[in-house]
């Protein structure tokens, strides 16, 4: 899909669309467009409500000659989030039409939601709401839209609305690549394909990427992960993602982690016939991480990060780690394993402990899909976050409210932190309810005290049924989330 701003209005679209808020008054020069919309509001009573829908189409060859009528509800109760379903609507009516360009403007102007916001988010949107996942299919049903236009009517906010379109353009081609991500059948994306997705991505893109192997991850002694991935046949791989936007402060690195588990059948604790079913989805949080670094490199934002996702399968073999066994990790700490279906906590320790030793990361946030207990906590709604810093948890609530991936953070108790203890060895990776917190505190136990972010996306990275501007299957949710966090430590540089 192309996305682009112009200057004036051209019969290069076949479909305009016309959003209002209630009793907001109208004046069109195409008289044709003025008796149309003034029927349908005033015979027909279409109101301006949120999310209603209008279209018609004139007996004319000029251009444009279809209509979207949608309505922005009351101008004080419009928010950024309404503003995202408004334009995935206008999407899913194009389509439905058959329209090949649209043409909009910046929408639901107030002193809330700029021109450039607005601008930024139809853009992102609109590449969001077009996406499907088909290539499997022999008989696609293609969408039709091809281009977006979006109308600047002042010269003054031309060099900022292409700025905004440009992000919002990156932001939703790296979302729909993570989407894609997760989609993949796991007997395509294996760990090594998924570490050849992520070089190809990083030479696309202006980004270095580090791949090591078997024998390397075991000279790094990263032994809670390979403890994991050894029962597969299909081997692990290390994958290290470097951007270095801001050279003059090498001493601040963000690290970004994300849980790369490609299938995860639960091992020798192993998960029920349905619950295996869409495992290809346990690399939801490495997606977010490799989706996010492209979109990080595309926007050059001035500042250093490091991603990390240790990539591997979780399976059964004659070689499987056991439920009781005591295993070690690369901090040195030892591991009592009380589910080898709490696998995802055991790669992402060592690779916390890999970005601090090895990367220096000075802060992390790591990304993943890693409790049933989120769902049960949050439903699919919201992601649950711990943190051990403020100021680091504010940053990432400011990224949350400007993409409208929402968050919600949960207590970091000195109580909860005695449940991870083990008996015979240093800690337990199975420290029981409640669990997305006792999870997220065992990786806790390996920053340092570093400022740390935890999401666990378990149920906003996957979504059974479609949505506004989502669809059924991976969401690329926490791509334009960790965008904003980084872009707001930019800033405050």
């Amino acid at each position: 899909m192309e996305i682009k701003i112009i200057k004036s209005l051209d019969q290069s679209c076949d479909t305009r669309v016309i959003g209002l808020y209630e009793d907001e008054t109208y004046s069109f020069e195409d008289e044709e467009i003025q008796e149309m919309v003034h029927y349908l509001t005033k015979v027909e009573e279409f109101k301006w409500e949120f999310g209603k829908v209008e279209s018609f189409i004139l007996p004319r060859e000029a251009k444009p000659n279809k209509f979207i009528l949608i309505g922005l509800g009351k101008k004080e109760d419009f928010t950024l989030e309404k503003l995202r379903k408004v334009v995935a609507k206008v999407i899913k009516e194009g389509n439905r039409l058959k329209a090949k360009c649209i043409l909009l403007e910046p929408m639901g102007i107030s002193k809330v939601i700029s021109v450039e916001t607005s601008t930024r988010i139809i853009a992102e949107i609109s590449i969001l709401a077009n996406y499907k996942f088909d290539r499997y299919q022999a008989d696609k049903k293609e969408n039709s839209i091809q281009e977006i236009h979006i109308w600047c009517r002042e010269e003054n906010y031309l060099e900022a609305m292409e700025i905004s379109c440009q992000e919002g353009r990156i932001l939703g081609e790296a979302t729909v690549f993570a989407r894609d991500l997760v989609n993949e059948p796991a007997n395509v994306l294996l760990p090594i394909e998924l570490a050849n997705q992520a070089k190809a991505t990083g030479e696309k893109y202006g980004f270095e990427v580090e791949v090591f192997d078997e024998d390397q991850i075991q000279e790094l002694g990263m032994e809670a992960y390979l403890s994991v991935a050894r029962a597969s046949e299909n081997p692990p791989r290390l994958i290290v993602m470097r951007y270095f936007g801001d050279p003059a402060n090498q001493e601040e690195r963000i690290g970004l982690i994300g849980k790369g588990l490609t299938y995860d059948s639960g091992g020798l604790c192993i998960k029920p016939p349905k619950g295996m079913i869409d495992m290809k989805s346990d690399m939801g949080g490495a997606a977010a991480v490799i989706g996010a670094m492209a979109a990080i490199a595309q926007m050059k934002l001035q500042v250093n990060v490091v991603g990390v996702v240790a990539a591997c399968e979780n399976m059964i073999s004659g070689n499987a780690y056991r439920t009781g066994d005591i295993i070690g990790s690369m901090a040195g700490k030892t591991i009592f394993i009380g589910s080898t279906d709490a696998e995802g906590r055991l790669t992402l320790v060592d690779a916390v402990h890999y970005a601090i030793e090895k990367e220096k990361v000075s802060k992390i946030c790591d990304i993943a899909t890693l409790t049933g207990a989120a769902g049960y906590a949050l439903g699919n709604v919201a992601t649950p976050v711990l943190s051990n810093n403020d100021v680091f948890f504010n940053q990432l609530q400011e990224a949350s409210d400007q993409t409208g991936e929402k968050i919600w953070r949960l207590p970091c108790f000195e109580e909860y932190k005695e449940l991870l203890k083990s008996n015979v060895a240093d800690l337990t990776n199975s420290a029981g309810n409640p669990g997305t917190i006792t999870a997220g505190l065992f990786i806790g136990e390996f920053v340092q005290e570093k400022p740390w972010i935890h999401m666990d996306v378990a149920y906003t990275a996957w979504a059974d049924k479609a949505s506004d501007y989502s669809v059924e299957g991976g969401t690329g949710g926490g791509v334009r989330t960790l965008y904003y966090l980084v872009k707001n430590e930019s800033k405050i540089k």
